[in-house]
C-alpha cells in the first residue's frame, strides 16, 4: 500500500477532534479575565490576553482544587498519617486522571515531568542503544534537539509530503527507530497528520512520540484510537500552570531505561558501598525520585475533568469563530502577512503567526502591549528552523539574526474584542508607517 494511500484511508483520525457531544457544564472562566493593565497615556485598559501558546491563564476549578488541596497537604508514598495518605490518593487519581483524559492504554505509564520539554528528555534517555530518531525541522527545539542519533527531514510540503518523507527516513534505517512529530504546531496552529505517521512508523517497527502540548488545550486526544506510542504535553499550557507536565505511553522502554533522577522513590533498596541500589521496574517511581509536584499533578487533573466535563464541542465551536474571525482579519490589512504551512485552508487550532511590512515582530509586539493592552508574543517560538523555513518563503528571504514573527493565540476566555481590538491595532501601526 502506498503512503498516499495510507494517508486518504484514515482522515476520520487526521483532527483528533471530539465527537460531536452536548456540553454538560458551562465552559469555566480563568483567572485574570478582569486584569487591567497601563497603557500610554496613563490609562488602564483590560489586558487582551492573546498569548495562550506560550502560557495559558490558569482555569477557576484548577485554582480550586489546589486550594481545596492544600489544607492535608503531605509527601506522598510513603508516609502514614492521614494527611500523607489523602494526598498521595489525590496524586495517584490525578494519574488515572490524566490517563483517561488522552484515551490511554490501561497499561501506559503515566510519568508526572516539569512540562513537555522535561518529557522529552525523559524518555530520550530512556531509548534502547543505537535508537535513531525521526524528527522534522518544524518541530519545537524540545523535539528537535534531546536524541543522541537522529535524521531531520525538511519541512514538508503538504501532510501526505510529511508521511513519504517519513517512511522513507525510517525504510532506510537500521535498529530502534522513534518517529517524533507535532500534533499541532507551535508557530501556525497546523494540525499534523498523526494517525498517518503512527501507521507509517509501526509498518517500519518504528515507535512513535507526539508532542501535544498545543493540541491538547485546543481539541480532544485520543492515543488508543489513533495508535500512539507515547504522548507528551505541558500543565501550563492546559490552563494549569502549576509546573507539571507528564509523559504518557509504552511502559517496556521506560521500565527499562536509566532511572531519570537517582534519589529517594525510585529504588527498592540500596547496598551498603560498593554494593549499588536495585531500581524500580514500575515507570513511575523509576523516573519520579525526591518530593514530586503534586500540586503540579492535581492542578493538571483538575484542567482536564473541567475541559472534558464542559464537553469538546463548545470549546472548539468558539475557538473556531473566533479564530476565523482573526485571521479575517489580518488577511485585511495590507502588509500583514500570515504565516503557513500548508495554507491557508489547512485545519488548525487558535494559533496565528504572521509579520507586519515596516515593522520589526519585537517592535509589534511592543506597540500592541505599551499602547492597546495587547499581549502577544515575538521571536521564533523556540521553532528556530522552521520560522525560518517560513520567512524564507514568505518573503523571499531572512536574515538569521533578526528575522522573526508575531504569534498572536487565543484559548478559553479570548473575546472577540480582544481579536477585534488585535485587528485594530495593527491596521492603526501599519497606516502610520
Amino acid at each position: 500500500m502506498s503512503t498516499l494511500t495510507i494517508f486518504n484511508a484514515i482522515p476520520a483520525l487526521e483532527t483528533t477532534a471530539a465527537p460531536a457531544v452536548a456540553t454538560s457544564r458551562p465552559i469555566p472562566a480563568v483567572l485574570g479575565a478582569d486584569l487591567e493593565v497601563p497603557v500610554k497615556g496613563g490609562r488602564l485598559v483590560g489586558y487582551a490576553n492573546l498569548d495562550y501558546a506560550a502560557s495559558a491563564p490558569c482555569l477557576e476549578p484548577v485554582s480550586a482544587a489546589v486550594a481545596a488541596a492544600l489544607p492535608a497537604y503531605s509527601s506522598v508514598h510513603r508516609g502514614a498519617g492521614y494527611a500523607s495518605q489523602l494526598t498521595t490518593a489525590r496524586y495517584e487519581q490525578a494519574r488515572h486522571t490524566v490517563r483517561a483524559f488522552v484515551g490511554a492504554r490501561t497499561d501506559d505509564a503515566v510519568i508526572f515531568t516539569r512540562n513537555t520539554t522535561d518529557a522529552t528528555n525523559l524518555l530520550a534517555g530512556c531509548l534502547p542503544a543505537g535508537t535513531t530518531a525521526v524528527v522534522f525541522d518544524t518541530e519545537h527545539h524540545a523535539s528537535l534537539l534531546p536524541w543522541e542519533r537522529s535524521v531531520r527531514l525538511a519541512p514538508p510540503a503538504f501532510p501526505g509530503e510529511a508521511v513519504r518523507a517519513a517512511d522513507e527516513a525510517l525504510a532506510g534505517i537500521e535498529g530502534p527507530k522513534l518517529l517524533v512529530v507535532t500534533a499541532a504546531s507551535n508557530v501556525t496552529g497546523e494540525l499534523w497528520p498523526i494517525a498517518a505517521l503512527a501507521h507509517i512508523a509501526h509498518r517500519h517497527g518504528a515507535r512513535i512520540l507526539v508532542d501535544a502540548a498545543q493540541l491538547v488545550p485546543h481539541r480532544r486526544l485520543n492515543l488508543t484510537a489513533l495508535d500512539l506510542d507515547y504522548v507528551a504535553f505541558s500543565g501550563h499550557k492546559l490552563y494549569a500552570p502549576f509546573g507539571a507536565g507528564v509523559l504518557i505511553g509504552r511502559r517496556d522502554w521506560l521500565a527499562e531505561g536509566e532511572p531519570y533522577l537517582k534519589g529517594g522513590g525510585a529504588v527498592r533498596s540500596v547496598g551498603s558501598a560498593g554494593e549499588g541500589a536495585e531500581w524500580h521496574d514500575d515507570p513511575e517511581p523509576r523516573h519520579e525520585a525526591g518530593t514530586p509536584n503534586v500540586l503540579g499533578a492535581i492542578a493538571l487533573a483538575a484542567a482536564c475533568d473541567a475541559l472534558t466535563a464542559t464537553g469538546w464541542t463548545a470549546l472548539v465551536r468558539e475557538e473556531e469563530r473566533l479564530i476565523a474571525r482573526l485571521r479575517a482579519g489580518l488577511a485585511s490589512i495590507e502588509g500583514v502577512r500570515e504565516l503557513s504551512l500548508w495554507g491557508d485552508d489547512h485545519p488548525r487550532v487558535g494559533i496565528v503567526s504572521f509579520t507586519v511590512a515596516g515593522y520589526s515582530a519585537r517592535e509589534v509586539a511592543e506597540a500592541l502591549s505599551s499602547e492597546y493592552g495587547i499581549g502577544v508574543r515575538d521571536g521564533k517560538f523556540c521553532a528556530h528552523p522552521f520560522v525560518r523555513h517560513l520567512l524564507e518563503t514568505a518573503d523571499g528571504g531572512c536574515d538569521d539574526d533578526t528575522a522573526s514573527a508575531v504569534r498572536a493565540s487565543i484559548g478559553i476566555g479570548s473575546t472577540q474584542e480582544h481579536v477585534d481590538r488585535l485587528v485594530e491595532a495593527l491596521r492603526d501601526l501599519v497606516a502610520r508607517s
